[in-house]
């Protein structure tokens, strides 16, 4: 958790680095879906401020009950053991089912690099938990077992609210989109409560609207020591700013880090890069994108983000090179005195 809120101060230190004393800026923190989560709103009085960000609080614990990926008790589950018992269900949540839908979508154009209906091997790393398990990672005997049962997206059938697999192996898990979306339903709640210029940052996703007292919102993307900011990025009108990278959960052992962001063609951690960032409208679009390139590494990053139609990336590979589409450059802000090698792509 302290690496948690290590990053959520580490990604707003740009946000309040011009701050005045004048300034009507509002910010609201908490905890939830295992990151620290802040609202930061500029230009009401504090008393309105307060009751919009008490309500997208609100909002998130909701969220976080019904799309919970192991608790017994969430809707998500519910959905996973009609699966596993070879049942349909009604999905009555409509974020939850707006979800599915989405999720079916990014898994063909990702070419299956965005899975979530690979729970079972996220469970068998440890990911399934709020504190990182010890000792030695699963066995290739293990994985080659859960990698054998070939859950897909594909395997989903969506009627109305009816839902059913052919496989009953497909344990659905959403941490490689959910808090993008939630930031997507945060700022959505927010402009209906009259709110027009605030961010949502849910440990490193964010989703901005607006600007701060006539600039842009000024977000810090973070370098992967974790020590300071790797680059900058400003706003423009509504945008999401979704980092991906394997230092944000992972486990240990004898030395070896093994990153949360798995593949599902071999159940190993992805390893190329050490953090994607994508700037999209749509933070859900922006949250897969960033798994799905993490995991397609040098060689594919460019074909996959041309196929979801991303216009603006950025990686960063495990010797510091990182790779831009033209874009980008036009976008990013690096430290002028230490600029990184840089390879640029074709246009998206």
């Amino acid at each position: 958790m302290l690496k948690k809120i290590a990053l959520f101060f580490l990604v707003l230190s740009l946000v309040a680095c011009s701050e005045k004393p004048h300034e009507l800026l509002y910010k609201h923190q908490f905890y939830v879906f295992g990151t620290m989560v802040g609202i930061s709103i500029f230009g009401l009085a504090d008393e309105q401020a307060k009751k919009a960000a008490e309500a997208i609080e609100q909002d998130f614990q909701e969220m976080h009950k019904n799309w919970h990926a192991w608790n017994p008790s969430s809707p998500l589950m519910d959905v996973n053991r009609a699966i596993a018992a070879g049942k349909s269900i009604e999905v009555n949540d409509p974020t939850l089912l707006h979800m599915l839908t989405i999720s079916k979508k990014y898994y063909t154009e990702t070419e299956g690099l965005f899975n979530p209906s690979i729970g079972k091997l996220i469970e068998i790393w440890g990911f399934h938990q709020d504190e990182m398990p010890k000792g030695p990672p699963p066995s290739k005997e293990e994985l080659a077992k859960i990698l054998a049962q070939k859950a897909s997206m594909d395997d989903i059938t969506i009627d109305g609210k009816m839902l059913s697999s052919r496989n009953p192996n497909v344990y659905l898990d959403f941490g490689a989109i959910g808090k993008g979306y939630a930031v997507d339903l945060a700022i959505e709640h927010l402009q209906k409560l009259g709110v027009q210029n605030a961010i949502v940052n849910a440990g490193g996703n964010l989703k901005a609207i607006g600007k701060r007292g006539g600039y842009p919102w000024q977000i810090g993307i973070r370098h992967p020591d974790g020590t300071k900011v790797l680059a900058a990025i400003s706003t423009e009108k509504e945008e999401s700013v979704i980092t991906s990278g394997d230092y944000e959960r992972y486990r240990e052992f004898e030395g070896k880090h093994y990153s949360h962001i798995l593949d599902p063609r071999t159940g190993l951690p992805a390893q190329e890069f050490t953090s994607v960032t994508v700037i999209d409208k749509n933070g859900a679009l922006a949250d897969a994108a960033s798994t799905a390139l993490s995991i397609a590494g040098v060689k594919d990053w460019y074909n996959i983000a041309k196929k979801l139609g991303v216009k603006y990336v950025m990686l960063r590979d495990q010797e510091g090179t990182v790779y831009l589409n033209p874009a980008m450059v036009e976008r990013i802000q690096f430290d002028p005195k230490h600029p990184p090698k840089a390879k640029i792509s074709d246009d998206l």
